[in-house]
């Protein structure tokens, strides 16, 4: 099914489609939609509305083990889908069915030691609102991501993380390892996103021996 995305939010260049749609579904600047939708309203998120008080604040910590060198870009993003978009979205003349509604919106990660970051979200981040005369569209967060680059150049790893809503209910963390052989940037593949695992036996056992991690957590704030 194709996806509108009713969303954009552009806070740099480097962070806009950066997830890979297996991890995250990409932003309105990747849509096919015109400009004159998305940029009708606040900001550049074409008719998607922010909640001007939200209260559900989360904390997402960040800590790397064993990186290779420094980062010059850590960014964060919350992914919001419309649960009942088949029956709020706009109607596709294509299909005669309605297309999925998406919102990325950026989590500014601060640094707060040698190696954790930390960021705050919003579950109600997102206005709930009848977009377009058929119903009112309910948000809610589908999870959250970082992305990793040694520098500013493009061709740069992608190294990611994407931790599920799921997860964050179950309160587990989440821990990945890379190689570091990727770091600054992968050889074969420039722009490479490294998506990361969770076993480190899954790699090759040469790479086994020289991996870092990053491990994620999710914590509730008080309001």
């Amino acid at each position: 099914m194709q996806e509108h995305a009713l969303s954009t939010a552009t806070p740099s260049r480097s962070a806009r489609c950066w997830l890979p749609a297996p991890l995250l579904l990409a932003l309105a600047a990747c849509s096919p939609y015109s400009d004159a939708e998305r940029d009708v309203a606040a900001g550049g998120r074409g008719l998607a509305k922010l909640n001007p008080a939200p209260k559900q604040a989360y904390e997402l910590v960040l800590t790397l083990k064993d990186a290779p060198g420094p980062f010059a870009i850590v960014e964060g993003v919350a992914q919001y889908d419309v649960s009942n978009y088949a029956d709020c979205g706009r109607i596709l003349p294509a299909t005669g069915t309605a297309g999925r509604i998406t919102s990325q919106e950026p989590v500014e990660l601060r640094k707060v030691g040698e190696n954790e970051y930390r960021g705050t979200f919003y579950l109600d981040r997102m206005q709930d609102e009848d977009y377009y005369g058929r119903g009112v569209c309910h948000w809610t967060l589908t999870g959250a991501g970082t992305m990793l680059r040694a520098t500013n150049g493009e061709a740069d790893t992608r190294f990611l993380t994407y931790f599920k809503k799921e997860r964050m209910n179950a309160g587990s963390p989440l821990t990945l390892y890379y190689p570091k052989v990727a770091y600054p940037r992968a050889e074969l593949a420039a722009n490479y996103p490294a998506s990361g695992k969770e076993d480190p036996s899954a790699y090759k056992e040469e790479l086994r021996g020289a991996l870092f991690s990053t491990t994620t957590t999710v914590q509730k704030l008080a309001p």
